[in-house]
């Protein structure tokens, strides 16, 4: 409830004035900032929880005390080249994680379950991908089985997130450069904070249970021509302000893709809102099976055990590199119509 688009869904949700707000969050110095930024609201509406989103028992408390309505599940680690390293915090919080709060969810009948996800869960190309659409795929089957109405929301970057490109851009041209460009081809998504926050809420509120929304983010910008524009906005020129070219690192992809082919886009009430119609492949209790490999997986702090699961539950969606004992990256593909990456 602390990061980038939780604080923003919290800020929100309390201009529609709800009976409460519960905010949680396993950081301390995010609560902080969430809550002085929403000092100037009635603090009686307003609920800090420090837990993680692992921590069963501290949630359920949380659930059983609160009794929420509805759920905006945004919790993830996000940052690609990081997570192709650390698979068991990848599996345990973006997938166990979702796991655990949706379980709370159906044994609490709470109305709504609304997860927040990511265009790397389509065709994913690395761990971060895999775990999201793992999630994605856990939530249609929970609605399948519950009175819960699991409801999930799909989209690219957003501008200003912490750890996103432009805050590092600026501030490499605050230092006199150089600028880091992975790739000259790399094009990414990008949509405002505000904009994705006001759209997953108008998502949440016409789902119906079982759908994957899937937001219009417009025309995907060239990272490359990201870099020199903000480099002309700081008044610098090309010849003071270097641009260098790094190589993409491991796990990224030269391009996202917000759905799949096999995903029939249908438009909703909102323009910038689309259905994406995509068959779930297993039933609850094979998945259930799978999540149980998982929840092993991380306890046994085995890496090539769950990159096996995900592949189990994936099948054939997406490539997404294989290690043992940190093996080193190869050359590979990520997608059928994607180039060779060499790192």
């Amino acid at each position: 409830g602390g990061g980038s688009i939780g604080s923003e869904l919290c800020y929100q949700i309390l201009q529609m004035n709800p009976k409460k707000l519960v905010i949680v969050d396993h950081s301390e110095f995010n609560l902080y900032q969430v809550e002085q930024a929403l000092s100037n609201v009635e603090a009686k509406k307003i609920f800090i929880e420090l837990i993680s989103v692992v921590d069963v028992d501290a949630l359920e408390y949380v659930m059983k005390k609160h009794r929420p309505t509805i759920v905006f599940h945004a919790a993830a680690y996000k940052h690609v080249p990081i997570l192709e390293f650390q698979i068991v915090q990848a599996v345990k919080n973006n997938v166990v994680g979702t796991k655990i709060m949706a379980e709370l969810a159906i044994k609490y009948h709470v109305k709504k379950f609304v997860l927040v996800s990511s265009d790397k869960a389509v065709n994913p190309a690395n761990v971060m991908g895999a775990t999201k659409r793992i999630a994605e795929i856990f939530c249609q089957a929970c609605n399948q089985i519950s009175n819960t109405a699991f409801i999930t929301v799909r989209f690219g970057n957003v501008i200003g997130s912490t750890g996103s490109v432009i805050p590092l851009f600026k501030k490499q041209i605050a230092q006199g450069g150089p600028v880091t460009v992975t790739h000259p081809d790399m094009t990414r998504y990008f949509m405002t904070i505000q904009e994705a926050s006001q759209l997953i809420l108008q998502a949440g509120a016409q789902g119906m249970g079982g759908e994957i929304f899937v937001l219009d983010m417009g025309q995907p910008v060239k990272i490359l021509d990201l870099a020199k524009h903000l480099i002309q906005l700081s008044g610098n020129s090309f010849s003071t302000i270097k641009i260098i070219y790094t190589g993409l690192r491991p796990g990224e992809k030269l391009f996202e893709e917000l759905f799949y082919e096999k995903e029939e886009l249908i438009k909703t009430q909102q323009k910038k809102i689309f259905k994406a119609n995509g068959d779930i492949r297993k039933n609850w209790s094979e998945i259930q099976k799978i999540f149980g490999l998982f929840e092993l997986g991380f306890l046994e702090y085995d890496e090539s055990f769950l990159i096996q699961a995900m592949k189990q539950l994936l099948e054939n969606e997406g490539i997404f590199l294989e290690k043992n004992s940190r093996m080193e990256y190869d050359n590979f593909k990520f997608s059928e119509n994607s180039v060779d990456i060499y790192v």
